[in-house]
């Protein structure tokens, strides 16, 4: 009998696209407009994965509410900002991520996108590197507690009627390991994002890739 299809969904910053120059850069913005001094490259990379009131709790858990929301919202005017004058850095693809979709594509899997983006954010990333085509369901921090709250991981197994059991959650950071093993789906790492492998793998991690292609025989082994 043939089994049911995987559903591979992916975290994006950090797993599919290295953004953190632009991260950085509207990140700097933000806070320079409240007069606080911006993050550096390291407090930054800590934060992403997060939606981004949650991400400005993490960074200044001091201050007070509605600063978070204020710097939240102008995050989002920085980035917008940025986009239009054409100063944001290109986002490049990581090493085998075109590749590893297409190949999970050719094998029968669904996959999905679970990211702490907006879906405007996602959406042009995707268009930009001609990527939307592959995904058959996106999550995003618009519609969903931020991670590691396992609701996104939720709606993509009910939009794909996929089972825990034939689902993978891959990622760069913590909380994307923690949302994977708060929904009960195989949580997998990624060596090059913003958290570092040991972390990974103490959150829970049943593997830490190396490259993109080892991924089907993460994936051949746990699912």
């Amino acid at each position: 009998m043939s089994r049911d299809p995987l559903l591979v969904v992916f975290d994006c910053d950090g797993t599919l696209v290295d953004s953190q120059a632009n991260i950085i850069q509207a990140l700097g913005l933000c806070f320079d407009k409240h007069g606080l001094d911006a993050p550096c490259a390291q407090a930054a990379r800590r934060i992403v994965g997060l939606s981004l009131v949650e991400a400005m709790q993490a960074m200044l858990p001091e201050a007070e509410p509605d600063l978070h929301v204020a710097l939240a919202q102008d995050y989002k005017r920085a980035f917008q900002k940025l986009r239009a004058a054409g100063t944001l850095a290109h986002e490049p693809l990581f090493d085998g991520t075109r590749e590893v979709l297409e190949a999970l594509e050719a094998r029968g899997s669904m996959l999905g996108v679970a990211t702490g983006k907006s879906d405007r954010g996602l959406a042009l990333c995707l268009e930009h590197h001609n990527l939307a085509h592959h995904f058959v369901t996106l999550q995003t921090a618009d519609r969903h507690p931020s991670k590691p709250h396992p609701s996104m991981l939720h709606a993509a197994m009910a939009e794909t009627a996929s089972a825990p059991e034939r689902t993978a959650m891959v990622g760069d950071t913590v909380y994307d390991i923690h949302m994977a093993r708060a929904a009960g789906v195989l949580p997998i790492g990624v060596a090059w994002g913003y958290h570092e492998p040991d972390e990974l793998r103490a959150a829970g991690a049943v593997a830490v890739l190396e490259r993109y292609e080892d991924l089907h025989d993460v994936l051949e082994r746990n699912l």
